[in-house]
């Protein structure tokens, strides 16, 4: 490979992240025919091809994404080494990239984030909101967040935004046709709105009181993957819908919905952002964790 590549590199980089020779002219802040030309002239040095193109989409092929995951490490300790060398003008600035899924998007995110750029003009945080379970080194992201059994072994974590609880809630409507239920065991008399995970698994409802777990796989006609959809079934009286209990208490305190079960609903320990171990960390992403370090619990 020719030194001269290197630049190319960064650019094939940005291409996949974004999906598009467009979205990486805007990210790069250069036309889209350079960006082409930079990941052509890449291609016929490496003599291979990096990237499947169609008219509607730009992906990597398989020796592009071996590579993707070569490159991710070393750019993103590239952009460490930069940001730290330029520390000492006490300037906070960069980008941090985060996947987080929607749910902790809406309930500690992005308040989080909002008082964090208010604070540090000089940064920006870069939000994808996915609910998989992504692979944050390959995809180029800083960080991502996700419930403590979720979290790879080789990862740092650090809690973030206070202990959560979830709701099981039905609209007014509803119990009109459907007794109250007082046990999880009484689910099997109702109807639930299914919540399906991005791998394609169902969830099933989980319940804690005095020691003793359950869960519980419902039963109904609709399921969805998005929290937002699933609360707005249950207010349309589709059925019982489990929810985080911050995303339906504006709901439940209007008494468009109704809450069931509250005492098998414990708290759990929520949300944690988790990172790569990195000798050198970006002074921005460092002030973002001090940031979340300082939240109460």
């Amino acid at each position: 490979m020719k030194r001269a590549d290197l630049p190319a590199l960064s650019i094939f980089a940005t291409v996949a992240r974004h999906g598009s020779f467009r979205g990486a002219a805007r990210a790069e802040g250069i036309s889209v025919s350079a960006i082409s030309h930079a990941v052509r002239g890449l291609e016929e040095s490496l003599g291979f091809r990096l990237l499947d193109r169609t008219t509607r989409s730009v992906a990597p092929t398989e020796a592009g994404r071996r590579l993707l995951e070569g490159l991710a490490p070393a750019l993103a300790s590239i952009t460490d080494a930069v940001e730290l060398a330029g520390e000492a003008g006490h300037q906070l600035t960069g980008t941090i990239r985060l996947s987080v899924p929607r749910s902790a998007a809406e309930l500690v995110l992005l308040p989080l984030t909002l008082a964090f750029t208010r604070h540090h003009p000089g940064a920006a945080v870069d939000i994808l909101v996915e609910d998989g379970l992504t692979d944050i080194v390959a995809g180029g992201f800083d960080a991502g967040v996700r419930f403590d059994e979720s979290l790879e072994q080789d990862m740092i974590a650090v809690p973030i935004g206070p202990r959560q609880r979830a709701a099981v809630v039905g609209s007014p409507a509803y119990f009109e046709t459907h007794p109250i239920p007082t046990t999880p065991h009484d689910l099997s008399d109702h109807v639930g709105i299914r919540r399906r995970f991005a791998g394609g698994a169902l969830y099933d409802w989980e319940f804690e009181k005095d020691g003793m777990a359950m869960a519980v796989a419902m039963q109904g006609p609709i399921t969805l993957n998005d929290d937002r959809l699933i609360i707005d079934a249950a207010l349309a009286g589709a059925g019982l819908a489990y929810a985080f209990e911050g995303q339906v208490l504006e709901s439940i305190g209007s008494g468009a919905l109704l809450r069931v079960l509250e005492d098998w609903c414990e708290p759990f320990s929520g949300f944690f952002l988790y990172y790569p171990s990195r000798k050198l960390m970006r002074p921005v992403m460092r002030a973002f964790i001090d940031c979340i370090r300082s939240l109460p619990r």
